[in-house]
């Protein structure tokens, strides 16, 4: 008897919910003909999860900074993220642990290192001499809050600046801290009343390392000389301070403050700055001060040899300027540019030639970290144009609303795509190369191309080429454009299903091998396209409107009189093909004045200019019925052998011809099963409104399926008569309650949401060529559909012979097989267990076929690549792979015996499964919605990896996870960036080579030279020897209270584990002497004590001598 697990129940949707219903084996079920042994090569040491590369733009970016030297980019984030950047196609994505917000960057400039200051008040040490990089050690502040930091060119002493207007500073070697401190109160003395504020700002004078610039939050800024640990100067402001800047010959600084003027002070005249510029402010007459503008955030003051200098700031437009853009504005002696960016600036970098801060600078470019973007400016071009952004960081240019990936594509596919795509690339760009080329590619073990396509809430649909961890944009489709596009609000229809973004894209369904393309968006519109390298002018776009209802029987019709558009055909009955509109019909109204038939969008009536690449074949439109709008497609499919697209919703199931441009089958759900309906349905009327919007951009395809909306159907009796002894064994091959089959979720449904009124929507379709029934002698075309209720149902199909025929003779749809069963997706075997792809159109050779992708909502199919099929031989078998949100099932056909079956989960659901390739075989990929990634090989199911990965935390994750061929997956883990993994333990165990490589040996730029009289007469850069000044032996220890040492796991460990060869060596040779030199230092701590024990001893004995000297042995 099985034990009742009480912690399974109470646990949810946790880890151990899925553990013991997979560490039962499958079973097999005894039929009356045993089935043969496969032989599966699948093993557990196949398998390994590891996240490989994360691509697109940081979320929510917060901090940057660059090494001059080695030309690399690091850009920090909100939730604690940092990326790194270098040379296109090197890129590095890491996490601190605590998820605090990142809020400043500082390299150590050519040594292969960083320092990141997170907003929990922690200073983080980060490696980059290692493929991965690792966190060697990290200081916790535990008295006071870090608000800025700054570390010298080619020094070991890093200044902290806190809230309370102290500065610390910390050896970046050992990670701790010097005892010097240089305290608010003695820095600013008797110059203010009140507290100064937080520090803002720190930096060395470029000419004199012994002077320090801070800047307070209030207005003062302060000179303090190192030495004499006294201020020099002190400048006072009415104005707050955002930023301070140097001029390269230490003689002049300028601040940025709130009201948007700039100071800028000369050193040694503390008593009013030299010159103040509002650069966005009205100049009043009669001398008045300029009207107060937005505050400057930054500033940066750079010099050049041959000309002016370059101020370069972000902010401080006139307050007046409503609905200005954000902007930086580049001043150049007379001249001042204003550059508007599209989205507002976190940080800016200006790009010099240099690292030495006491040379003349010669900027050639700026870097602009925006909200949702990454701009570099060219500085030496007039106009300033921008440089040619090379990473892919354009993922989110539209909100992705779908996601599609394919690996092991055809090899034509990426050149053919690139070569459309190259002929939309924008024009004005800067003509250099890009200048952040840091790092070295790392060597990409694996060469079969991969494709991953996004669909967006603006209706575009981008291909990607996938190949080898990197990420680069082929090509993009605007499927908006057959659309006539409302001119403002009031133009509108009204006839909109979503408020917003009524073109957003929900399905893809993709052939690779015959590049058609499928596409469903939001306002329930489907739309074919047929890859073409040649421009057309499309005269008339060729358009179907299908009405797609729900009908129960009791309800009278408002629309009783209207005739079917076409009953479907029983038999060898002939469809009549309805012949394409050129533009949609115009609204008309029901009796009662309901809006009905018509679309949702308008599609264009005027000529159309089709570019290369992926052009209009056929645009298909559910319409409004008397005053209900039209259901969200929930499933697609298409099928380029056949010339066949099908797609359902919660109302039903409509199948169009598209060769013919005809309607072949449009039948509401419950018609589907014609009098053999095995669930009770209420009759209910059609609500007379609008379907809610569910969605904002990014939640388009997470609105629940409405159980109230329920709409007639046009065909009455079109169905086709069953089997019924058939129909009652069918029942036996999946068991299922009705009851539970009413917890099977829509893929286009919420996932917290339980449809109570199991409205039944079409969840998965599937072209093949298989056994329609029991007594079929040889596999026929069909196309296998599932219900949300769990309803398998098969339709054959009669297919006319191909060339000019299937052009003219009528696809027959001639029988409806109806069975039992929770489905989710499809797949089929051959007898030798090798996948079976279906049919598609030959575009190619056919060496390595490959499974066709047939997609619904959220699970959609994959290419596969397999050995091409032998002709199916009467004897051989066939088997059904069916996947449930609960189970999966391998079904004997045509015997339609259950082989096996394997419970995937008892108190989650599954949220997406694939059938995939791996190491020349086939296993079933399922993800969880309990945050479990599980294998199982096929057709055994047998269980090979159970991984708690992730939870659901969004149904963005639920919306975008797919697995693909050679163990390869992703999801959105972010509105803007993808995250690649792997479940390959061969993938895993190569990823460290594929990776590239951030740190490359770069020799240090030479000093300035001095020049001879500078030499002669001083005036050259002064040196300070730091470590006299902040070393244990003058300026003490630091107080053990004030900050917390924490090693980190990048120390010896790490290293092992993630470097290699010699920078590997290096590494732990460098943390060796790290250990030896702490021992060193206890030893010598304890040699000190002895000695002083020994000395006092010493000093004991000799005054005991003394004492004794003169006394004679009896005087004792």
């Amino acid at each position: 008897m099985r034990k009742f697990n009480i912690r399974k129940v109470l646990d949810g949707l946790t880890a151990g919910s899925s553990s013991a219903s997979q560490q039962q084996q499958p079973q097999q079920h005894p039929s009356g003909n045993r089935e043969p042994e496969i032989q599966e090569t699948l093993q557990s040491e196949h398998f390994q999860l590891c996240k490989t590369v994360r691509h697109g733009f940081p979320y929510q970016p917060s901090a940057l900074a660059f090494d001059p030297v080695q030309k690399i980019l690091a850009v920090g984030t909100q939730t604690g993220a940092l990326r790194l950047f270098g040379r296109p196609g090197v890129e590095c994505y890491c996490q601190h642990d605590s998820g605090a917000a990142v809020i400043q960057l500082q390299f150590l400039i050519n040594e292969g290192a960083l320092v990141s200051a997170l907003a929990d008040d922690t200073l983080h040490l980060w490696n980059l001499r290692q493929k991965r990089p690792a966190i060697l050690h990290s200081l916790k502040f535990c008295r006071e809050r870090v608000t800025f930091c700054h570390l010298p060119f080619q020094s070991k002493w890093l200044y902290v600046g806190t809230e309370r207007g102290n500065i610390h500073i910390v050896n970046v070697e050992s990670f701790t801290l010097s005892g010097y401190v240089i305290m608010w109160n003695k820095a600013i003395e008797l110059s203010s009343k009140s507290h100064p504020g937080p520090v803002v700002h720190i930096s060395d004078n470029p000419m004199d390392e012994g002077k320090l610039l801070i800047g307070f939050e209030s207005g003062t800024v302060v000179l303090w000389d190192l030495k004499s640990k006294k201020a020099d100067y002190r400048y006072t402001y009415d104005e707050a301070i955002h930023s301070v800047a140097w001029h390269h010959e230490g003689k002049q600084f300028i601040c940025s403050h709130s009201d948007g003027t700039l100071t800028i002070w000369n050193v040694r005249s503390p008593a009013k700055p030299v010159q103040t510029i509002t650069p966005h402010g009205k100049q009043l007459k009669d001398g008045k001060k300029p009207e107060p503008c937005k505050p400057i955030l930054k500033v940066e003051f750079k010099t050049t040899r041959s000309g002016e200098p370059f101020i370069i700031l972000s902010g401080g437009l006139s307050y007046d300027t409503v609905g200005r853009r954000p902007c930086l504005t580049v001043m150049h002696g007379k001249s001042t540019a204003v550059l508007e960016m599209d989205y507002s600036i976190v940080d800016f970098l200006t790009l010099c030639e240099t690292p030495y801060p006491n040379d003349f600078q010669e900027p050639y470019a700026v870097v602009v970290l925006l909200e949702k973007d990454l701009v570099l400016i060219d500085l030496a071009q007039n106009g300033y144009p921008i440089f040619e952004n090379p990473y892919p960081l354009s993922i989110h240019e539209s909100p992705v609303t779908c996601c599609e990936y394919f690996a092991d594509c055809p090899v034509d596919l990426i050149p053919a795509l690139y070569s459309v795509g190259a002929r939309q690339k924008r024009q004005g760009y800067s003509k250099k190369e890009w200048p952040i080329n840091g790092g070295n590619w790392g060597l990409g073990a694996q060469s079969y191309p991969e494709i991953i396509i996004t669909g967006h809430a603006d209706g575009s649909v981008k291909f990607w080429d996938a190949s080898a961890i990197t990420l680069q944009v082929l090509y993009k489709l605007k499927t908006a454009k057959v659309f006539e596009k409302s001119r403002n609000k009031d133009d509108r229809p009204n006839t909109d299903i979503v408020d917003e973004d009524p073109y957003a894209i929900q399905i893809i369904s993709w052939c690779p091998e015959s590049r058609m393309l499928c596409i469903a968006g939001v306002s329930a519109h489907v739309i074919i396209y047929r890859f073409s390298k040649q421009e057309v002018i499309t005269e008339v776009i060729p358009m179907l409107e299908v009405r797609l209802l729900y009908e129960i029987n009791d309800v009278e019709t408002p629309e009783g009189e209207q005739a079917p558009p076409l009953p479907t055909p029983v038999g060898g009955a002939n469809p009549q093909p309805i012949p394409p509109q050129s533009h949609p019909s115009t609204s008309s109204s029901s009796s009662d004045g309901l809006r009905d038939n018509v679309p949702c969008l308008k599609v264009k009536n005027s000529p159309l200019k089709q570019s290369p690449g992926y052009q209009t074949e056929l645009v298909i439109q559910l319409v409004w019925v008397g005053g209900e709008p039209p259901q969200q497609i929930t499933s697609l499919a298409v099928n380029s052998s056949y010339g066949l697209v099908v797609f359902g919703n919660c109302n039903g199931i409509a199948m169009v011809d598209y060769l013919q441009k005809a309607v072949l089958l449009n039948l509401g759900t419950v018609e589907l099963y014609g009098s053999n309906d095995p669930y009770r349905r209420e009759p209910r009327s059609p609500r007379k409104s609008r379907q809610p919007s569910g969605a904002g951009l990014c939640d388009i395809s997470e609105g629940s399926v409405i159980p109230e909306d329920r709409c007639k159907s046009p065909t009455s009796g079109s169905s086709s008569p069953h089997n019924s002894d058939d129909e009652q064994k069918m029942n036996n091959f999946i068991e299922k309650d009705v009851k539970d089959n009413s917890f099977s979720r829509s893929r286009s449904s919420s996932v917290t949401s339980i449809d109570k009124e199991s409205r039944e929507a079409i969840s998965a379709l599937h072209f093949c060529e298989t056994f329609t029934r029991k007594a079929d002698s040889a596999p026929s075309p069909c196309l296998w559909v599932g219900t949300t209720l769990g309803t398998v149902l098969v339709i054959a199909l009669n297919l006319p012979p191909g060339g000019e025929q299937r052009l003219l003779q009528p696809v027959i749809v001639y029988h409806i097989e109806v069975k039992r069963g929770d489905l989710e997706i499809f797949a089929f075997l051959e007898a030798t267990g090798c996948l079976l792809p279906p049919a598609y159109e030959a575009w190619r050779e056919h060496n390595v076929p490959e499974e066709k992708d047939e997609k619904e909502k959220l699970k959609k199919r994959r290419p596969v690549s397999v050995s091409p099929s032998s002709s199916q031989e009467i004897s051989e078998n066939q088997y059904a792979v069916i996947c449930s949100e609960k189970q999966a099932k391998v079904i004997s056909l045509p015997t339609q015996n259950c082989a096996y079956k394997q419970n995937i989960t008892e108190t989650s659901f599954v949220l997406r499964g694939d059938i995939v390739t791996l190491s020349n075989s086939i296993c079933l990929a399922c993800f969880c919605a309990n945050g479990h990634i599980m294998t199982f090989s096929l057709p055994s199911l047998r269980p090979l990896l159970d991984v708690y990965y992730l939870p659901l935390t969004n149904m963005r994750i639920a919306r975008t996870f797919c697995f693909t061929n050679n163990g390869q997956a992703l999801y959105l883990v972010s509105p803007t960036e993808i995250q690649r993994l792997t479940y390959s333990q061969e993938t895993c165990e190569n990823l460290q080579e594929m990776l590239g490589e951030l740190f490359t040996p770069v020799e240090t730029p030479e000093a300035p030279n001095r020049g001879f009289f500078k030499g002669l007469f001083g005036g050259g850069a002064q040196s300070l020897d730091r470590e006299e000044l902040f070393g244990e032996s003058s300026s003490g220890k630091a107080s053990r209270s004030l900050a917390q040492h924490i090693p980190g796991p990048g120390g010896i460990e790490g290293v092992k584990g993630a470097a290699s060869g010699v920078v590997g060596e290096l590494a732990r040779a460098r943390l060796a002497l790290d250990e030896r030199g702490q021992k060193l230092g206890d030893l010598e701590e304890r040699t000190a004590a002895m000695l002083s024990s020994a000395d006092s001893f010493s000093k004991h004995a000799h005054e005991m001598m003394l004492k004794y000297k003169d006394k004679k042995w009896y005087q004792f």
